[in-house]
């Protein structure tokens, strides 16, 4: 049963979501981080919101963390490279707050246009001062949209529904994405210059952290508004202060900071014509109980299949129709690395066929068969999330080939591991779309089903050799499960695979070698 700690507060269905699943859940939360310390190593999961920081010295102390969920979008709380180099997933919930976060960034936008917060604390005061409040219209004005995600999305569709002409800077926005929200696509200075109001919708990284400073407010118009419902430190709060304080922007809504919570002292709260909110973008009743429920039931596909949904730090994203292939290559992988042994330096992948025609793809599958050959060489976890990581460390060099021509099957996975001297391959194929095949060793043809339990000889084609070795193996009482027999031409060298119901001992492995005259007995466990 794993182990879950939930160290910040989320909604009751969530807690029962997991308890009911069987976790064993322990609700502890506003704990120091040397608290957390102490406790880490009892937890295979973490669930945090925005307040609890996981950092390497938690990770490091947690020596049992598999997983560690935000319930929310940005993750910038958790230290990602600790997490990627001891093999932890991490995950959020994209999707659970999305209306929410839309939706208060248009509030923000709406209410600084119409001076909603400064007219209500002046009626507060007993004033009535129709003068001092003007606005201005939303309709046809300019938005710019930093970011065209799921939430970028929504507020677009609202403002042009409200009259707006949209445009948006986002590199990763395909074209046809574009036509379809009916947005122009500029590069960020254009937008700057063009905008009316400004909106931005992207997460915190080292592309975007201080993405708009005193340059990106020097582009901008006099009499543009800026809302930031993203995430803090996406603007520089320094300049931000400055443009406002210097006119060189009419306005702006902050609701996120670079450090939460604000401090009392901060010059934002002083700075002239913004509105300011305490990070309220997911904060209402609908999303906080679906960002929780999401999440719970991700951790429980996790720790009860094994499936990674919404994670932030896999090497690969995997699609389900490489499932199959992604196995089959780190069979092939697991396999090949045995033959080398030890001092591997490189691994090559190839993909041909129609699991070759994308790039992507292929990548999945390389990464897969890499895995498969680190999981045979290191101490550690490996899997999707470190692999690359790992390989690195090593000096490991990974190579991807891909080809839509076919070649004696509709699809076939290459593996080639070099080191040390040596340089073996493996191709796999998988038959009728699903029953994984391993065809060929080297360049010896072989057919034979990959089994937890395999061994692979390399001996003189000579008559009885079958025989000798399946006398030896049957005086062990190991039964062959399956065996299957290549060779290049009559009386040379033969390579035999042999799946076996249990693993062979190394007194019978040179029993065998010896009897045979082998150049190679190696028992292969995948």
């Amino acid at each position: 049963m794993a182990k879950v700690l939930v160290a910040d507060k989320i909604s009751g269905g969530g807690v029962d979501i997991l308890t009911n699943a069987g976790l064993d859940v322990d609700v502890k939360t506003g704990l120091s981080e040397n608290e957390i310390v102490e406790i880490a190593p009892e937890y295979d999961g973490i669930v945090v919101r925005s307040a609890t920081k996981i950092t390497k010295r938690v990770i490091d102390a947690a020596s049992k963390l598999a997983l560690v969920g935000r319930a929310g979008v940005g993750v910038d709380n958790i230290d990602l490279d600790a997490a990627t180099a001891r093999g932890v997933v991490v995950m959020n919930t994209p999707l659970g707050n999305i209306t929410s976060a839309a939706e208060h960034a248009l509030a923000l936008m709406m209410s600084m246009a119409r001076h909603v917060p400064a007219a209500d604390a002046s009626m507060k005061a007993g004033k009535w001062n129709k003068k001092a409040f003007t606005g201005t219209e939303l309709s046809g004005k300019t938005l710019g949209v930093v970011g065209l995600g799921k939430i970028g999305a929504i507020v677009t569709r609202v403002a042009q529904a409200a009259g707006m002409r949209v445009v948006t800077f986002d590199p990763y926005l395909s074209p046809r994405r574009a036509k379809e929200l009916d947005v122009e696509t500029v590069d960020l200075d254009a937008l700057l210059g063009q905008a009316d109001l400004v909106t931005i919708h992207v997460p915190l990284n080292d592309t975007t952290r201080g993405l708009i400073g005193e340059a990106e407010f020097a582009k901008m118009k006099p009499t543009a508004r800026l809302v930031n419902c993203a995430r803090g430190g996406v603007v520089d709060e320094d300049a931000l202060v400055k443009a406002l304080q210097g006119g060189e922007i009419a306005g702006a809504a902050v609701d996120v900071y670079a450090s939460e919570p604000l401090a009392a002292q901060s010059p934002l709260r002083n700075a002239p014509n913004i509105v300011l909110t305490p990070h309220l973008g997911a904060s209402t009743a609908e999303a906080q109980e679906k960002v929780s429920e999401d999440l719970a039931r991700q951790f429980v596909e996790y720790f009860t299949t094994g499936r990674i949904k919404n994670p932030v730090n896999l090497a690969v994203t995997m699609q389900p129709h490489l499932v199959p292939f992604a196995e089959l290559a780190e069979k092939l992988g697991s396999f090949a690395s045995q033959m080398v042994r030890s001092g591997i330096t490189g691994v090559e992948v190839s993909c041909y066929g129609e699991v070759g025609r994308s790039a992507e793809d292929a990548h999945v599958i390389a990464v897969s068969a890499l895995q498969g050959v680190l999981g045979r060489l290191v101490d550690e976890n490996v899997n999707l999330v470190n692999v690359s990581v790992v390989a690195e460390s090593r000096g490991i060099e990974l190579n991807e080939r891909r080809s839509e021509s076919a070649r004696t099957y509709r699809n076939t996975v290459v593996v080639k591991v070099s080191g040390d001297g040596r340089e073996h391959s493996i191709t796999g194929a998988l038959f009728e779309g699903r029953t994984a095949r391993i065809v060929q060793i080297d360049d010896f043809d072989i057919d034979v089903r990959p089994a937890p339990w395999m061994l692979f000889m390399a001996y003189p084609d000579r008559p009885g050799m079958v025989g000798r070795f399946g006398t030896l193996l049957g005086e062990a009482n190991i039964n062959i499960a399956g065996m299957s027999v290549g060779r290049r031409e009559k009386s040379g060298l033969a390579v035999v695979v042999l799946t076996v119901d249990d693993p062979v001992p190394g007194d019978v492995l040179e029993r065998i070698r010896s009897t045979v005259d082998a150049e190679e007995v190696l028992p292969i466990q995948l």
